[in-house]
């Protein structure tokens, strides 16, 4: 069960967060005395605020990923990409909070990938 947090909104400090989880892909993730199954869990307000998170960042985890494979600089992508360069730099930055998942698919999309949803049993 997540514990009940009084925030009510999200901070570019949460980013740093759920990059920190990610690179270290901790089991659990505390967070003064409350113990959460992942950094989704301890920054969000709602399971449904974390689900969209994770789906996110491992969003823009692959899409950093065909940058990097492609060896392009920041503007050669924003320019496959469709976006500009100070749009790709938060996205290799990892800042979450300014995309939504629209705007990455999107973004994979002009990259020639195909994203795909898979609904699992909770």
């Amino acid at each position: 069960m997540q514990p009940t947090s009084t925030r009510s909104f999200y901070t570019p400090d949460d980013d740093r967060a759920i990059n920190a989880g990610i690179a270290g892909d901790p089991d659990t993730f505390e967070m003064s005395d409350a113990q959460f199954l992942s950094v989704f869990d301890a920054i969000a307000d709602t399971p449904e605020q974390s689900v969209n998170l994770q789906a996110r960042a491992e969003l823009m985890q692959q899409i950093a990923d065909r940058i990097q494979a492609n060896d392009w600089t920041q503007a050669q992508a924003a320019t496959a990409c469709g976006v500009t360069q100070p749009r790709i730099n938060d996205l290799l930055r990892g800042r979450v909070s300014k995309f939504s998942l629209d705007a990455l698919v999107n973004i994979a999309t002009a990259l020639g990938c195909r994203v795909h949803v898979i609904l699992e049993a909770a």
